[in-house]
């Protein structure tokens, strides 16, 4: 997976892979954005929490109110003051709010992770 390439989206700051257990597989950060692969490996954790929250919310939806199409979930983004995160399956990248394109992020990490 070639995480240089979610270096080139808008506003991006850094990316990076991340395993089933949330721990740091890999990254790349731009200089000078204070990025440390501490905070990084913290947000792998928080992606890898959060992407099974979100499925189990996307499979008790569906169940609650027999609509469908809410999974299979293949990312989300965090949201913060400054800065969001946008994570796929394994992969994510950090990125600067007033700069951000959430579609190209999503499309981004689909392509590396191999959906399309």
């Amino acid at each position: 997976m070639n995480l240089a390439v979610l270096l080139d989206l808008p506003g991006a700051l850094a990316a990076f892979r991340f395993s089933e257990g949330g721990e740091l597989a890999a990254h790349v950060v731009r200089d000078g954005t204070g990025i440390t692969p501490l905070t990084l490996e913290l947000l792998a954790r928080s992606c890898v929490a959060n992407l099974a929250i979100a499925g189990m919310e996307a499979r008790g939806w569906e169940a609650l109110t027999g609509q469908a199409a809410f999974q299979p979930l293949t990312g989300l983004s965090v949201i913060g003051l400054e800065w969001s995160v946008i994570a796929g399956r394994d992969a994510a990248v950090v990125v600067r709010n007033r700069d951000v394109s959430y579609e190209a992020a999503f499309a981004a990490l689909r392509r590396i992770e191999g959906g399309a």
